[in-house]
């Protein structure tokens, strides 16, 4: 492992949260959405992510080393029905659909993404750090 998988591999992190952080910050501004361009109820939505192996020709150590990209954005079709006769998306019952969106836990998760995406800035600055320190060394 060198300096540049290190880097490869934080920077990857960081795009796989900052796609987090945006799906997160769609699932907060939506969580009230009734009716969208498709029709219905906003989707919740969710990165899946999946780790990509850096090389298939290298060391053991090397082969469990691993980048992370996003597969996909999964969405959600579960709803909540809320008893509001006034709202003018409500049924002839008087129930709305609502997008199933707990934003007690998409809040947890947003701190959860912005320190995965610190920890991965971290490793950047400390590997920067190193490697002025071996060219220091060596001059």
């Amino acid at each position: 492992m060198d300096f540049i998988d290190t880097l490869n591999i934080a920077g990857s992190g960081m795009a796989a949260q900052r796609v987090r952080l945006q799906t997160i910050a769609s699932n907060l501004a939506n969580a009230r959405t009734t009716r969208t361009e498709g029709g219905g109820p906003y989707q919740r939505r969710a990165p899946i992510f999946v780790a990509e192996p850096m090389g298939s020709f290298s060391s053991a150590l090397d082969r469990e080393l691993s980048s992370v990209r996003v597969e996909r954005i999964a969405t959600s079709d579960a709803v909540q029905m809320v008893y509001d006769p006034g709202h003018p998306d409500a049924d002839t019952d008087g129930y709305v659909a609502l997008p199933d969106i707990d934003v007690l836990a998409e809040m947890v998760d947003l701190m959860t993404a912005a320190r995965s995406y610190e920890a991965n800035v971290n490793t950047v600055e400390v590997t920067r750090d190193i490697a002025l320190g071996a060219l220091e060394i060596g001059s």
